[in-house]
């Protein structure tokens, strides 16, 4: 419960200091809002020529892509810290971390947080309706709680992921570009369901990286393709992907030496 207040009071600050320029936050969040609408553009341009995409209409993909895009905006939004963390290690900042008597993964968590990122968020929200208003789905209390267990799960692993991608910064001091393969790709390649990019694919989603577990499977439930109970509660499962990542940080703070900066 400490670290949970102490996270609030972080975050809390971070707003304080956003919100001394309004026009300079709405601005960023509107181009936020305008850039991933170029991704939205890309999928309804697809589909004036084609109806479906290996069975997906052009209502469940938007279905599956704006989930994917709150899922990272979440995780983007209050994980921001582990994206800039290779500026911390650089300047020295780390150093007085680890004296503070205090979790270094929340005071890194706490360093940054992007509300900015609203603006994605909100672009998300829309698409997300209009997706529900075109689709033919039959929504119970089961598939609004799998869509809640999504967001959870979705942010829960791309948190991870930035978890790892701020970690290799302890034995490189910059952070590596081909990160962005696992977070800005998937992002990007989540505008469609995982498993129309063939089986291999799919099973590296699902036993490796858990995107599928975030997006597949719960999709698949929600639009009535499987019955089973098990797809609800994948996405929560996915959560044990933070697991190695935090063992992995922790290997990496073992192993700290100081930049000298």
């Amino acid at each position: 419960m400490r670290s949970i207040r102490l996270y609030l009071h972080y975050v809390s600050i971070n707003i304080r200091c956003v919100m001394q320029y309004k026009t300079s936050f709405f601005l960023t969040a509107a181009g936020q809002f305008l850039v991933s609408f170029t991704a939205f553009l890309g999928v309804f341009f697809m589909f004036q020529r084609f109806s479906k995409v290996e069975g997906f209409t052009y209502s469940e993909v938007l279905l599956c892509f704006s989930v994917m895009l709150m899922e990272f905006s979440l995780a983007e939004m209050f994980a921001r810290g582990f994206d800039q963390f290779s500026g911390m290690v650089r300047s020295g900042e780390f150093d007085r971390v680890l004296v503070r008597p205090q979790n270094e993964i929340i005071q890194v968590l706490g360093s940054k947080f992007e509300l900015t990122r609203f603006g994605r968020m909100l672009q998300a929200v829309v698409m997300f309706i209009y997706g529900i208003i075109q689709s033919d789905i039959a929504w119970s209390f089961s598939k609004v709680l799998t869509v809640i267990f999504m967001l959870i799960g979705g942010t829960a692993v791309f948190t991870a992921l930035f978890l790892i991608y701020a970690a290799f910064c302890f034995f490189t001091l910059e952070s590596l570009e081909f990160m962005n393969i696992f977070t800005d790709g998937a992002r990007e390649f989540g505008k469609y369901p995982v498993g129309v990019y063939g089986e291999k694919m799919l099973l590296f989603a699902t036993f490796f990286v858990p995107y599928a577990l975030i997006q597949y499977y719960p999709l698949l439930y929600i639009l009535g393709r499987r019955k089973e109970l098990i797809f609800m509660f994948l996405p929560l499962l996915a959560c044990w992907f933070l697991i190695p990542a935090i063992l992995f940080w922790k290997f990496g703070v073992r192993h700290y030496k100081s930049s000298g900066s």
